[in-house]
Parts: C-alpha cells; sequence; structure tokens
C-alpha cells in the first residue's frame, strides 16, 4: 500500500512538473527578424530598418488574447490618467467616473488602455524605445552618454551633494553621472535607461520631494525611482510610501534589505539600490522594456502576470519613450546597435486604436483609393504635426482613403498605403477627387 502511495505521489509530481513546464514554454515565444512578425507589424518596422540599419527586433510572442488582455488590464484602479485629461480618457463607468485613485489621477478608459497597450501604434523611431531591451553593455554605455541624457537638468554635470538624517549636508567629489555608471554596472541595467528612469520619475529638478532628503519623518532618506510609491489619496501619499520604502523597504527582511541596499540614506544607495531592484525585480525576470515593465504581460512567474506593474500612469511608456529618444538622438547614440523587444498577441484586431485625443465624430467612413498630390508628404501617427512621422509619401504614391474629416479645424485623411501602413496626414497634400483603378 505505501508503494502504491510512493507510486501515485512521484506520479503527480512528474505531472506537475510536465504540466508547469508546458504552460511556461507556451507563455511565450521570442524570434528576431521582421520576416517573424505579424504582416500588420512589418511595414512599419521596415521603415525603421531603412533609418536605423543597426537596430534589431524580436518580436515576443506573449500567445495571450488580446481581449483577455485588455480585461485584466482594465480593472478598476490598474491603469490612471491625470484627472484633467478629456473624458475620452477616463473611465466613465457610474460610481467610478473622476474618482481619484490617487491624487490628481482617475481610473483610465478601456480605448486609452488599447491605445497604450497595442505595440503596433508605437513603432515610429520615437515611441519605439519602450521596447528597448535595457541591460547593461559595456561596449555601447559611458558616462558621455549619461550627461547627455541628463541634459537639461539639474543633475546634468552635477556634483553630488545631500543631507544625512541629522541635516548634515554631505558633499561628493563625483557626479550624478559618475552614480548612474556605478549603479548600472553593479545591478547589469542600462545607465541610460536608469538615467531616463531618474528624469521620468522625479522630473529635472534636486528639489524634487523623493530626493529632497528633507520631507518630514524621512529626513535624509531618497528614492531616485519611485520605487513602492504606490497610489494614495493622502496629500504626498505616494512619495512618503515611496520613501519608507527607501527606509526599510515596507518592513521588508534582512536579506532583502542588504540586496537593495536599504536604507536609501546616500544618494549613491538610492540609485545603486534601486538599479538592483529594477534590474532583479523586472528586466532579470523576463520585463526587460519598458512597456514590460508597466504591462505584466511576459514575466518568468507566469501564473501572476498582469500584477507585477512598476507604475500606474497608463502613458509611462509612451511619455518616456520620448524621453529616452531625446537623450539617444543628443547623444548622438541612435545610430548604434540596439535591440528591440516587441509584444504580440493573439486575435488582435485589424487596426489600430486610436489616440483617444482624436475626435472620431469629426471623421467619417470611406473607401476611396487616391493617389499622393504631393512628394515627400508626412505620414504621421495622429491628425496634427505634433505626431510622430511614419514615412514619407512621394508623388503619385498609390494608397486608400478609409477615413476623411477635420481635427482642430484642419483637414486629415485617415490612409492604407500600398506596403500597409495605416495612418493619417494632411488631406490639402491629397487630391480628395482623384481615384485610380487597379
Amino acid at each position: 500500500m505505501r508503494k502504491r502511495y510512493i507510486f501515485i505521489s512521484i506520479l503527480f509530481f512528474i505531472i506537475t512538473v510536465s504540466t508547469f513546464i508546458y504552460f511556461k514554454s507556451q507563455a511565450s515565444t521570442k524570434i528576431d527578424g521582421i520576416e517573424n512578425f505579424p504582416e500588420s507589424y512589418r511595414p512599419y518596422l521596415k521603415e525603421l530598418e531603412k533609418k536605423h540599419p543597426n537596430w534589431k527586433f524580436r518580436a515576443l510572442y506573449t500567445n495571450l488574447d488580446w481581449n483577455y488582455v485588455i480585461e485584466q488590464e482594465s480593472i478598476f484602479g490598474k491603469n490612471l490618467v491625470p484627472k484633467n485629461y478629456g473624458d475620452s480618457w477616463k473611465n466613465k463607468t457610474p460610481g467610478q467616473y473622476n474618482v481619484e485613485v490617487d491624487s490628481g489621477w482617475v481610473d483610465s478608459s478601456r480605448q486609452a488602455v488599447e491605445f497604450c497597450m497595442d505595440p503596433r501604434n508605437f513603432l515610429n523611431e520615437v515611441r519605439l524605445m519602450q521596447f528597448e531591451g535595457l541591460s547593461f553593455d559595456e561596449n555601447t554605455n559611458n558616462i558621455d552618454g549619461i550627461e547627455k541624457i541628463l541634459y537639461g537638468t539639474e543633475f546634468y554635470n552635477s556634483k553630488v551633494s545631500y543631507f544625512d538624517s541629522y541635516g548634515n549636508t554631505i558633499n561628493m567629489n563625483e557626479k550624478y553621472s559618475d552614480l548612474v555608471l556605478r549603479g548600472a554596472q553593479i545591478s547589469k541595467v542600462s545607465p541610460y535607461h536608469l538615467a531616463s528612469r531618474i528624469k521620468q520619475e522625479v522630473g529635472p529638478f534636486l528639489s524634487h520631494s523623493s530626493i529632497s532628503g528633507k520631507v518630514e519623518g524621512f529626513e535624509g532618506l531618497y528614492n531616485f525611482y519611485n520605487i513602492g510609491a504606490t497610489s494614495s489619496a493622502e496629500p504626498m501619499g505616494a512619495i512618503k510610501k515611496g520613501l519608507q520604502y527607501a527606509r526599510d523597504g515596507k518592513n521588508a527582511s534582512q536579506t532583502v534589505k542588504d540586496k537593495y541596499l536599504i536604507p536609501w540614506n546616500t544618494k549613491e544607495r538610492a540609485i545603486t539600490g534601486g538599479g538592483v531592484f529594477i534590474g532583479s525585480s523586472y528586466i532579470n525576470v523576463g520585463q526587460n522594456n519598458i512597456y514590460l515593465q508597466k504591462f505584466d504581460v511576459n514575466d518568468d512567474r507566469s501564473s501572476n502576470l498582469f500584477s507585477h506593474q512598476y507604475m500606474t500612469n497608463v502613458l509611462a511608456p509612451y511619455s518616456e519613450s520620448k524621453s529616452i529618444y531625446n537623450g539617444y538622438k543628443k547623444s548622438g547614440l541612435l545610430e548604434t546597435k540596439m535591440n528591440f523587444i516587441i509584444p504580440v498577441y493573439n486575435n488582435m484586431p485589424e487596426f489600430m486604436t486610436d489616440n483617444p485625443n482624436i475626435n472620431k465624430e469629426e471623421f467619417s467612413s470611406e473607401n476611396v483609393k487616391v493617389y499622393c498630390n504631393g512628394s515627400n508628404v508626412n505620414i504621421r501617427t495622429g491628425p496634427s504635426t505634433s505626431y510622430e512621422i511614419i514615412c514619407t509619401a512621394n508623388l503619385e504614391e498609390r494608397m486608400t482613403r478609409i477615413l476623411k474629416g477635420k481635427q482642430n479645424g484642419e483637414r486629415w485623411d485617415k490612409v492604407v498605403l500600398e506596403n500597409g501602413i495605416v495612418r493619417l496626414y494632411i488631406s490639402n497634400l491629397c487630391n480628395r477627387s482623384t481615384r485610380y483603378s487597379n
């Protein structure tokens, strides 16, 4: 009887392990090369490849259903937008509309989630940076690049000083860029990512409360990445939660504190320890870009997807990508080798969800084949010159107009190019009456 029990136990163990391995193997698949992406991704990636031959693209097949993902990410409080945003960005469900989940932040609309989660919306030179792989690379990462990313902030070319818990000023003979590079080497995280993250989280000023060292009750503590700064309706509640993490890891074990160099009672410990946290908690468990850190659709804990998310701002990857791009452009890093990890979902819609800023009521559907009526017409991600350029269309280039209308008084068309690119461009450069036959 005992032998039978042992046999059943072993069999159960084997089945359990096999099932775990099977689902882990089914959780995601990474394949290099544009040819391994779905057709709807390829024209955008080919345009990027023309501009940047050193950029490499990896398809991350999540094996998750698109609608299921959107449902999970649309749970109340999981994705937030500023309260002063237009209603198209906000959840308008009765009892949830304009409810402050965090001070000044409210629940986002499903359209906002769909727009921010569809990678195809961001396959342009600027917003692509949210998919950049974030591991440390000694061949491309250096002090000069860090300084150029920090340009325009008080961190730029600035020596480090801070307050201890007694209010004494401590001056270091090193710059912030030195601390960022050393933190990157220890954490194995790209220093450009760390520098960009600091700009995103605390802004350009050294006086930000998270790094001032002067918040009452948290004197001499620093949190450059706002780790642990979860949503709170209390004034400065999120910042205080972050500083509590800086003090004791929110009652973490000594092992955890040692790993992350807690307490963060110096700026070097905060920058390095926070970098170790980001590396070990996100980058090294499969969340190896900004998008995956915001939207937990791929990590080594696949049974807990959608829960391990770094921030609640639904637009964080979108806005941070521009900061990274600007830093790279200023530093001359855009032509270096870069790897981009781009998610793919099952049953994705044919067309991407529009930016909620686009007023759909001002557009009407159409299905008309037209010529481009000008040379070097910019095809943009939205109906305004403030939107990023995807590519240019030349004289007599064929396309199909699927929407026509206006935005803020200007005439715009939404078109499908023959190569499959779907975007908008200003319509006074298109002959609206010109048609052609196949």
